[in-house]
């Protein structure tokens, strides 16, 4: 249920504020759970939730990466006509 819902729902009475808030809790849980990390068993640095399987890094190739980030968005936003966008849930 998403928070507009769960607001709708308490202003006509149909749910308690410790219910609400609970509610709320529980979506705003869910929302900060779409990606998580976890370690591997070789001690490498797994993102999940991007695709049906994790991307796994070592530390040092995951900072390598994110120092490069600046440059990947440049380069998404000169090239946008030509790259193709996934609808995210």
């Amino acid at each position: 249920m998403k928070q507009e819902e769960i607001l709708e729902k308490l202003a006509a009475g149909e749910l308690s504020v410790a219910e609400a808030n609970q509610l709320l809790s529980q979506a705003e849980h869910e929302k900060r759970r779409s990606l998580y990390c976890k370690v591997s068993q070789k001690g490498a640095l797994s993102v999940y939730g991007l695709q049906r399987m994790p991307v796994t890094l070592y530390v040092e190739q995951w900072e390598r990466l994110l120092d490069f980030a600046d440059e990947i968005r440049q380069f998404a936003q000169e090239n946008a006509a030509e790259l193709n966008r996934k609808k995210l849930n």
